[in-house]
This record gives C-alpha cells, sequence and structure tokens, in this order.
C-alpha cells in the first residue's frame, strides 16, 4: 500500500515547492539549493560517509553532541549531514569538517530518495529523535543499508497517529536496523509502533557543556542589571500575546527586565512590534555593541547564544510549553543553572520535565498569567531561587551518559572502516 502514500508525495511536490518560496522570503536559506529537496545533488562527495540527519535546530544541535563522541573514538570518520530546515542547516555547517558533506534530505519520493542514496553512497544512516520516512527506510532496506534511530522519542499523540497509518508506519518502523530510545515510555511507544528498540539511553542533550565564554558574558551583564531578568526561552506564536499581556497585569515600572528569545528567527520583527504594541520598549540583541541596551525588553535576535541569554537570566519561562506545541529544550536551561516555569504542554520532553518539577529545578503552571507569578515570586525571594539554581545543576549533570552510549553503539553497527583522509575525498 506504500504505492498510494509515494503518489500523494509525488503529488504534493508544486506545494511544497510554493511552501519553500514562502518561507524563503522570510529565511533565505530556505532558497538555497532547493533542488536537493527534490534529488537533485551537485559535486562528487566521496562515498562511504556516516550520513546523520538533523530536521531542525534541536535535532542539529543533538546531533552536534553525538558528532564530538564519535570524532574522539573514531577521529578519521567522515560524516553526511542531512537537514530540513533552515536553522539546522545553518547550525549544521559549524559541525564540518574537511571530507564532510552537507545537503537538503530530499523530498520521501521513490524517485528522490534514489537520486539521494546514488549521489553519496553513504555507509549507514543515522536519524535523530523522529524521522522516519517510509520510503526513504522501504529504500536503505532494499539496498541493506544499515538505517538507525537514535536520541528516538515518540509522544502518545504521534503514536496514535503512527497507529492511524499502521500500514505504512508499522513497516517502515520495524525496518529500522537499531533504534535506541531517550526514556522507558519513548521504548514502549517505539515498540508499539513496530519498532525493535536495541537500548534506552538518556537523552543526548543532557550531555551537551554551554558555551563557557558565553555563560560568563551573561552573568556579567545579570549583575549589572537594576532589575532581576525575567527570560522567555524560545516562545511560540500566540505564547507572546498571552506574556505581555500577562506583564502589563504587573505593577509600572516593571519590577523585573525581560529578555524575550523567539524560537523563530523570522518572527524576530513580529515580536518586536507586539512589544511595542503593548507599550514596551525593545532593545535587540544584534544593536548591542558592549552591553545590553536600556529598555523594558531585551529582545534576543541572534542565533546560536542561548548559553549567553541563560546566563543574563535569574529565571525562564519555556517557550512551546503554553500552546499545545510539547515545550522546548529544558535541558539546555538547567545546565545553565537557569530554572524554570514551565506550562501544562511538555511532551516533547515529558520524562525531564517530570524528573526536573521533582527535583526542584523547574516549577510547573497552568497558563501564562500563573507562569509570570510564579516567577516573579522566585525572581523576589533570593534564597528559593539559589536553591532552584543548585537543583537545575545538579539535575543536568545527574543525567549525562548517552552520547558514549549512542557512539559506542553506532560504531558496532558500523563495524570496521578504513575511512578515507580528506585529502582524497576532495580530489
Amino acid at each position: 500500500m506504500r504505492w498510494l502514500y509515494s503518489i500523494a508525495a509525488v503529488a504534493a511536490q508544486p506545494f511544497l515547492r510554493r511552501k519553500l518560496h514562502r518561507r524563503g522570503r522570510a529565511e533565505a536559506g530556505y532558497l538555497e539549493r532547493v533542488g536537493e529537496r527534490f534529488g537533485q545533488y551537485e559535486g562528487r562527495p566521496q562515498p562511504g560517509a556516516l550520513w546523520i540527519h538533523a530536521v531542525s535546530l534541536g535535532e542539529t544541535r543533538a546531533a552536534s553532541i553525538l558528532i564530538d563522541r564519535l570524532r574522539h573514538l573514531q577521529p578519521d570518520i567522515r560524516i553526511l549531514l542531512t537537514h530540513g530546515t533552515a536553522t539546522g542547516r545553518a547550525e549544521g555547517a559549524r559541525l564540518l569538517r574537511p571530507g564532510d558533506a552537507q545537503a537538503w534530505l530530499p523530498w520521501d519520493t521513490p524517485h528522490a530518495v534514489c537520486c539521494f542514496l546514488d549521489h553519496f553512497k553513504p555507509r549507514a544512516g543515522l536519524m535523530m529523535e523522529t524521522e522516519v520516512w517510509p520510503n526513504l527506510v522501504s529504500e536503505a532496506s532494499q539496498r541493506g543499508l544499515p538505517l538507525m534511530l537514535a536520541n528516538a522519542r515518540l509522544s502518545d499523540k504521534s503514536l496514535a497517529g503512527t497507529r492511524r497509518l499502521a500500514w505504512l508506519s508499522r513497516p517502515a518502523y520495524a525496518a529500522l536496523t537499531a533504534v535506541w530510545a531517550q526514556t522507558e515510555a519513548d521504548a514502549q511507544r517505539l515498540r508499539a509502533a513496530g519498532a525493535q528498540v536495541q537500548g534506552v539511553f538518556g537523552n543526548l542533550k543532557f550531555d551537551a557543556q554551554p558555551q563557557p565564554q558565553q555563560l560568563q558574558q551573561g552573568r556579567r551583564w545579570r549583575e549589572a542589571s537594576t532589575r532581576p531578568v525575567l527570560m522567555f526561552a524560545s516562545s511560540r506564536e500566540g505564547e507572546e500575546l498571552e506574556f505581555f499581556r500577562a506583564i502589563k497585569s504587573l505593577a509600572q515600572p516593571l519590577p523585573m527586565q525581560l529578555l524575550l528569545v523567539p524560537r523563530h528567527p523570522q518572527r524576530f520583527a513580529e515580536v518586536q512590534a507586539l512589544a511595542e504594541q503593548h507599550g514596551l520598549s525593545v532593545a535587540r540583541r544584534s544593536h548591542w555593541r558592549t552591553q545590553p541596551e536600556s529598555a523594558d525588553v531585551w529582545l534576543g535576535d541572534s542565533l546560536g547564544e542561548m548559553a549567553l541569554y541563560y546566563g543574563m537570566s535569574h529565571v525562564a519561562l519555556l517557550g512551546g510549553s503554553f500552546a499545545p506545541l510539547g515545550g522546548q529544550n529544558l535541558i539546555e536551561a538547567a545546565a545553565c543553572g537557569t530554572p524554570v516555569v514551565m506550562g501544562p504542554h511538555t511532551f516533547n520532553f515529558a520524562q525531564a520535565a517530570q524528573m526536573a518539577q521533582q527535583c526542584g529545578a523547574a516549577l510547573r503552571v497552568q497558563d501564562m498569567g500563573q507562569a509570570v507569578h510564579a516567577a516573579g515570586a522566585l525572581l523576589a525571594d533570593p534564597v528559593a531561587r539559589d536553591a532552584a539554581v543548585r537543583s537545575a545543576l545538579a539535575f543536568a549533570a545527574a543525567n549525562q551518559g548517552a552520547a558514549d552510549k549512542t557512539a559506542q553503539a553506532v560504531l558496532r553497527v558500523l563495524g570496521p572502516v578504513a575511512w578515507a583522509p580528506p585529502a582524497a575525498a576532495n580530489a
């Protein structure tokens, strides 16, 4: 029955092209090498690389942790990185070394998938977290190409979706060579979807180390602030409006300095306009020179500086958790020693959110009004806040180790490999 899916995937290609061009108006990265999305690749890459697919920014950051560990264990390993979003690709470009390659993962049509595999000829494939594409998995299986799923997670909602399309999804999950889950609950759901789970290794993101210079700079700026700093981290569309409405109910002048870091860069100007509509002045990070400019709202409009922003903050609200979006990564905040206030929707990090709440690294509330009130109370209580900071750091440190387990498992699947030097790859 997969042919029905393939027909639909082919028929959707014109709509995908239009969507890419629309997004490209806001993020130019979507207009780069559009042909790769449809199996049109250039150059002559050396075959035999380990192919890692990290669809977006979060998955790419998780992949970077694994890649570092793989290179420690196998220094001459060559990597092919693929992505689905412009932010993921921009982040991935920083990870490349001589002999590596980078491309868009093609749309999941039989022709594009075959062109991709014929062009790059990877030794094995590794999907990060949730990416399982039926035609891609089927073609890899037919070619004898090992395909792994690392840092794997599957929510109850996603499992329900796979069950509705079991005729399509179950063969794809069953054909994976290896699956390593984040949690035992994820493993159970993945098994129910048809996957053979070989291990539960934890979340790679616990092994990420905050960039020390950024963290130190952020803390210096925080100490220079005349008010405690409340950050809204990785905010999503719709959540900022609720946030500004809740803030306007507070006493004036504001008792805290606000720092907003929207999840998607194409929304920086939109969020600034929304803040100004609520009578709040805004200073954007990109306009600062040696220190933050004076304003009601500091707007974090840069990429790759989350450690700086967490270092600047006394408390952070967790974006994506106040709308049914599953929540963003709270592990990064914990590693920086920033306590988190989160809303009711954290299914993307369900176990991590529960553990953080239980140990005192995070507070859970039911809506934005409660979040602002709880954050304000924590900002006003240095003793409670210091205890939460200690809990956050201990929580982050206690759950490390997934990177080493995953890297060793990947290398076992790869087996002995004679990796060609970069000079040969570029010849």
